[in-house]
């Protein structure tokens, strides 16, 4: 189990891990970071991390989460504007269509889509957009705070009240989705209304379903205290491992350093 630390501009410390499982034979996970060549690409664009869970088949699931993340990564690229946010958005969009156009062009992947989960971080600016059960969480301190919303069915329960939040993790219908990229023709992306500012300190986490639905919320944020990001992210699969891991297990965790500049 090796963690991927990337090559990154002072200010964020970044590391990722990903785990087939202790039951899957394949991993249908893909994750991403990016940050532009160019210095002043850099201070308009910001800092692109990305992860996706894919679904559909043992190929078509891996096809799906491979394809959302480098979309999303090539259209935030060349996105025009000095909007995140929209950036994003348009990014989400077209990666939702190649998947389908994909599977036109490939009958033996209908059915195919992906979650998919993406923050920017432009100085000490937070932007992120969502759709799917993947999640993003900030750990401020000793507090952790679930910034995005499951798309799924049990998802829909809990906003209803129906399902007890604490509850959702265990439903046997938890890993329904009610949106994915790829499925569908229409496409609404959760996001961020405004950029969230960040501080010294902070733990943004990026994860599949196959960690969170098998460790707690407190337990994700006993494990990025006092330790580095690499160390967390070696930790939290192993964890997942221990309790059977029966989904692939991924995740990204970027800290904010004091010389991050706003």
């Amino acid at each position: 189990m090796s963690v991927d630390c990337m090559n990154v501009r002072p200010g964020v410390e970044v590391a990722s891990l990903t785990d087939v499982g202790c039951q899957r034979d394949n991993n249908e996970d893909s994750y991403l970071y990016w940050e532009p060549i160019s210095d002043e690409e850099f201070r308009r664009k910001g800092r692109l991390a990305v992860i996706a869970d894919g679904m559909g088949g043992h190929e078509g699931g891996q096809e799906a989460s491979r394809l959302a993340v480098e979309t999303v990564r090539a259209v935030y690229d060349q996105a025009s504007g000095d909007d995140p946010q929209a950036a994003l958005v348009e990014s989400f969009t077209a990666a939702h269509t190649c998947i389908q156009n994909y599977a036109d062009r490939h009958p033996a992947f209908q059915g195919m889509g992906t979650t998919c989960t993406a923050l920017v971080l432009r100085g000490r600016e937070l932007y992120f957009a969502h759709v799917g059960d993947s999640r993003l969480y900030l750990i401020r301190g000793a507090r952790i705070l679930r910034l995005t919303r499951d798309h799924s069915y049990v998802g829909r329960l809990v906003e209803s009240g129906i399902v007890r939040a604490e509850d959702a993790e265990k439903h046997p219908q938890r890993h329904i989705l009610t949106a994915a990229l790829g499925a569908g023709r229409e496409l609404a992306v959760d996001g961020a209304e405004q950029g969230l500012a960040l501080q010294e300190g902070d733990d943004l986490l990026l994860c599949t379903d196959g960690l969170w639905s098998v460790v707690t919320e407190e337990e994700l944020e006993t494990a990025l205290s006092g330790t580095s990001p690499a160390k967390s992210c070696a930790a939290l699969v192993k964890l997942a491992r221990q309790r059977g891991a029966p989904d692939n297990v991924t995740l990204q965790v970027l800290r904010v350093g004091a010389d991050l500049q706003p």
